[in-house]
């Protein structure tokens, strides 16, 4: 049973990337190198984050590039939130009186804003803060609060927190809120990697506080998922693309799963609407495709997925919520330019064949 949890904070509890990634732009730039695209800094970015500046600005100075750094980070402070699901992930662990501990590499005075605006600090039973290599501490943690490592978990969003884990011996949960991409993670090897933290606190409460579910078969504990996904097209003739983490940061297109008693038809336009603000019309029914252990989906999975196409209605004006993290309108034969994830290739060829045997 997991009584103790340690977190990470960037990236696992507050969402800091795009303030990290512009301060670091700005040390990029103070040193004369290019400054790199999120995507770009997402894959290059590691910790311990020396490593990041002697793999970019080897000739310059450590104290500098932290003056660089913080001089940029300062400016960018403003936006840093707490991310989904995490307030009541933390609420979950006072309930069930979980001990809590905090072991990041951001810095002290940055912590005791972000933690005062969030309201987290009162969460965080003890924090360890201002950490550059978390493997050199892990240790000192374990020993000086008594943690039972079989008990304790530790949750972070990069390799670093699962390589921290593994070498204290200790439980590991990567999220898909922050730095790293799911590939980088499974690399990594934790024992579990969730899409965020209400994803985890399902599991745990499922589980009784066990990190690993029943000794049952998986596919009992996993049946097939029907979901419902939509193609929307808007005035321009243009269609939706949506880009996700959880399926390796390929593009597709929204949906999600029918609850019960609910129509697909019902299903699809409650789920255009929470992920994308959009109402639609003109739903047509496309193809249904099996998806059964992809490797491009974050979790192993087996869905039946039900493709339809349908009209926006209205002005088009997209508000995605936290399952997405990028949008774009573009022409159907421009699609073909996106990494898309496979199923949604497939959807995209099935409505190219249909439209050209039209005549359209």
């Amino acid at each position: 049973m997991i009584r103790n949890i340690i977190f990470d904070w960037s990236g696992t509890l507050v969402d800091d990337l795009p303030a990290v990634w512009k301060a670091s732009n700005f040390v990029l730039s103070q040193a004369g190198k290019a400054e790199m695209s999120l995507d770009t800094f997402r894959a290059e970015f590691q910790l311990p984050f020396t490593t990041f500046y002697d793999k970019h600005t080897p000739e310059v100075p450590m104290p500098r590039l932290e003056g660089w750094f913080h001089e940029g980070f300062r400016r960018e402070q403003h936006s840093v939130v707490a991310l989904p699901h995490a307030q009541e992930f933390l609420h979950f662990c006072r309930a069930r009186q979980v001990r809590t501990f905090l072991l990041s590499t951001v810095h002290p005075d940055y912590w005791a804003e972000q933690s005062s605006v969030t309201g987290f600090g009162s969460f965080i039973d003890l924090p360890y803060n201002g950490v550059w290599d978390k493997r050199q501490k892990i240790h000192e943690i374990l020993t000086a609060n008594n943690l039972n490592p079989d008990e304790t978990l530790f949750i972070g969003d990069m390799e670093h927190d699962i390589d921290t884990a593994r070498h204290g011996g200790i439980h590991s949960v990567a999220v898909l809120t922050g730095y790293n991409t799911l590939e980088q993670l499974r690399r990594a090897k934790p024992d579990l990697i969730v899409e965020h933290l209400g994803e985890l606190r399902e599991l745990m409460q499922q589980s009784e506080m066990q990190l690993k579910a029943p000794a049952r078969r998986f596919e009992d504990l996993h049946p097939p998922v029907v979901t419902v996904g939509g193609l929307i097209f808007n005035d321009a003739d243009e269609v939706l693309m949506v880009r996700t983490h959880k399926w390796s940061n390929l593009w597709g297109i929204p949906g999600g799963k029918i609850k019960w008693g609910e129509s697909s038809e019902d299903a699809l336009r409650r789920e255009l609407k929470e992920e994308t603000d959009l109402a639609v019309t003109g739903i047509q029914f496309m193809l249904v495709q099996d998806c059964i252990h992809s490797r491009e989906f974050y979790r192993d999975a087996h869905f039946v997925l039900l493709n339809y196409t349908c009209q926006v209605v209205g002005d088009a004006q997209v508000t995605l919520n936290e399952e997405a993290q990028e949008f774009c309108w573009l022409k159907l034969e421009e699609v073909e330019q996106l990494p898309l994830n496979k199923p949604t290739q497939i959807l995209i060829d099935a409505v190219r064949a249909k439209r050209d045997s039209m005549g359209r």
